[in-house]
């Protein structure tokens, strides 16, 4: 088991079902030493204002033994990799993933998809992209894992991808983790959970 998870929401984002301190809880039992909440950027309609992650400042960095990141999943805008993340909620937080949802940013052709990407890694203002696997967004995973590589930038591989959503990522991960291999990049484990409860683990 890795005693780390980076990809997690709570029900601030509203399709999820567990709380913060369910996680914690939950994450004691399952020997999980540190965990992140990254609920959705506020552009997503589900999404918590931006105040819920600015307050995040509040949290205790230790809970029972467990350490917590202040985290968010932003979404990748447009192609000039602007995300819904900026100014106090920069200073707030400790972990920025940023990816592609679709009320946010539609699917559009490799190059386009592959432009918004690279500009996002190349923005200094992330250290992870969720997802890249999602063929619902088709990317070229050599660029894509070159520049990730040269930013310092990893890319996840999603536990989330292979269960319930993004049906059909299993050979893109494969290419995902391939080409970080060969760029001498970094590749993000995730568990994507938005809930404890019934799966039994994060």
């Amino acid at each position: 088991m890795y005693p780390v998870d980076l990809h997690m929401h709570t029900v601030a984002s509203t399709h999820a079902y567990s709380t913060l301190s369910d996680y914690i809880a939950q994450a004691k039992q399952k020997g999980i030493k540190l965990f992140a909440i990254t609920d959705h950027g506020p552009d997503m309609e589900d999404a918590p204002h931006h105040w819920h992650f600015i307050n995040m400042r509040i949290w205790p960095r230790v809970v029972d033994g467990v350490g917590i990141l202040r985290g968010i999943e932003a979404n990748i805008k447009n192609v000039d990799g602007e995300i819904d993340c900026s100014g106090k909620m920069f200073d707030s937080l400790d972990l920025i993933i940023a990816g592609f949802h679709e009320p946010v940013f539609a699917p559009h052709d490799k190059a386009t998809n592959t432009k918004a990407m690279i500009a996002t890694i190349a923005s200094g203002n992330v250290h992870i992209i969720s997802h890249p696997g999602n063929p619902r967004y088709p990317i070229d995973f050599k660029a894509v894992a070159e520049a990730a590589a040269k930013h310092q930038v990893a890319l996840e591989i999603n536990n989330s991808s292979f269960l319930h959503s993004r049906k059909g990522s299993e050979d893109n991960c494969r290419a995902v983790a391939a080409a970080v291999r060969d760029a001498g990049g970094w590749v993000a484990l995730g568990l994507g959970f938005s809930h404890c409860v019934y799966h039994g683990g994060i």
